[in-house]
């Protein structure tokens, strides 16, 4: 039988896998991601963005064994690492890690519910996509797959779910695996959905130099933090790939992931799962959660668009009739400026007018940029991004608040939101 699997990739060219790997991904489990949209239904927007999860994790496998390769490379590793936390080259630990990374990148999303992110806060209270993955790794189905790679479950969980999500602390090593795979500033995760997501929206805003960031990656000391910690950084000669990163992260965001027609159906699709769902939330059993991708979930739209006593029939018809509500108002700077809260205040004078079922109120504010970390400077300092970079201090954090209201009263809104604009300008002219 052939060792070794080629798996042709729209990014990466080809992703290769030996045959237990193989194994891994022939399994119900990740089969299951074939079926559920990258994206959610950004392909309404965008019809190319049609990829799956399925895709995007054999991608970020990929992407994390360069890594992997690249800064376990002992030319690679700073001199104030404490010796042993990396495993030496050449020994059965480093083979044996590698492995485990490998496995944990390609099951990091095995938890995701139908669409993806788009639906996550239907899930019951405490309960993460990231519980369901590390659930399904140390599940009984996959056992006998870990059993046949020599690799210990737990070891493959914590390192797909990280610090932030598995219930026990992580070595300073198994914490740097997990790095590679989710971290804010090189995760493999983040490289491989920017430019996958790109590819298939047809744009260019999220290209970068990945095969030049990679290779100058390096694992470097926390710098003005624990010196003895080990942590992903990058060799100065690797910054302006580093940059490029950070602003094509910022560009997806403003022009793609906040699209206010694709926010507008992430809205139309929780209001249906809300209704159609038992109790309005998925399950997090094991055995309800591997039966419902997006397959089901559209067959269901369908069919409560054109039944008007189903649950949810409002929201799924305007999904598939594509009457979705209507954008009015998009909240910028300048409003801001006038009134902090303008957004609420016109979407309370609109809910007023026209009824609270028929306006909807989008808003977010980025939580971090994630441009923070160590930088191996030519001449053998480490010195943080921030300190050596004028660029990563000028990205910009983004803030998202759009006004939205159904196709029927969108004429009489916009003229709302117009008097609404006078009024507080007015205002503020007033008491100025």
């Amino acid at each position: 039988m052939k060792h070794l699997h080629e798996i042709r990739d729209a990014v990466h060219t080809f992703v290769r896998l030996e045959t237990a790997e193989r194994a891994v991904v022939d399994s119900g489990p990740y089969q299951r991601l074939r079926h559920i949209h990258q994206l959610a239904m950004t392909y309404l927007v965008y019809p190319g963005a049609s990829h799956t999860r399925f895709e995007h994790c054999l991608g970020v496998m990929e992407l994390a064994s360069r890594i992997y390769d690249v800064v376990t490379g002992p030319e690679n590793q700073h001199a104030d690492i404490p010796r042993g936390i990396v495993p030496v080259q050449g020994s059965h630990a480093l083979v044996y890690w590698r492995q485990v990374l490998r496995m944990a990148a390609l099951c990091h999303d095995l938890g995701h519910l139908p669409f993806s992110h788009a639906a996550e806060d239907i899930l019951p209270a405490n309960c993460t996509h990231e519980d369901l993955s590390l659930a399904l790794i140390r599940s009984a189905e996959m056992a006998p797959l870990w059993d046949r790679l020599h690799l210990n479950a737990e070891d493959v969980g914590k390192v797909a779910v990280g610090t932030k999500h598995y219930p026990k602390p992580l070595s300073d090593w198994e914490s740097l695996l997990s790095e590679i795979i989710g971290g804010d500033a090189f995760g493999a995760d983040r490289m491989d959905y920017l430019l996958r997501d790109s590819l298939h929206a047809g744009v260019s805003y999220g290209h970068f130099e990945h095969h030049r960031l990679i290779d100058t990656l390096r694992i470097l000391p926390r710098h003005e933090e624990d010196a003895t910690k080990p942590t992903l950084g990058i060799e100065q000669g690797g910054l302006q790939s580093a940059e490029s990163l950070v602003w094509a992260r910022y560009f997806m965001y403003t022009q793609i992931y906040f699209h206010h027609v694709r926010r507008i159906y992430d809205f139309h699709l929780k209001q249906f799962l809300g209704a159609w769902l038992p109790n309005g939330r998925f399950s997090a059993e094991l055995k309800e959660h591997q039966l419902l991708t997006d397959v089901e979930i559209l067959c269901a739209i369908r069919a409560a668009s054109a039944d008007p006593h189903a649950p949810g029939h409002e929201a799924a018809r305007r999904i598939v009739k594509r009457e979705h509500f209507r954008l009015v108002a998009e909240i910028t700077e300048p409003d801001r400026l006038v009134a902090a809260d303008a957004a609420e205040l016109l979407a309370g004078e609109l809910r007023q007018e026209f009824g609270p079922a028929v306006v909807f109120l989008d808003s977010y504010t980025q939580k971090s940029k994630g441009i923070r970390f160590p930088v191996l400077s030519r001449d053998g300092a480490v010195e943080w991004s921030t300190v050596l970079s004028t660029t990563l201090k000028q990205v910009p954090t983004f803030t998202v608040e759009y006004v939205f209201v159904a196709p029927e009263h969108v004429n009489a809104a916009r003229k709302r939101v117009a008097q609404f604009r006078r009024r507080i300008r007015e205002t503020k002219e007033e008491k100025s």
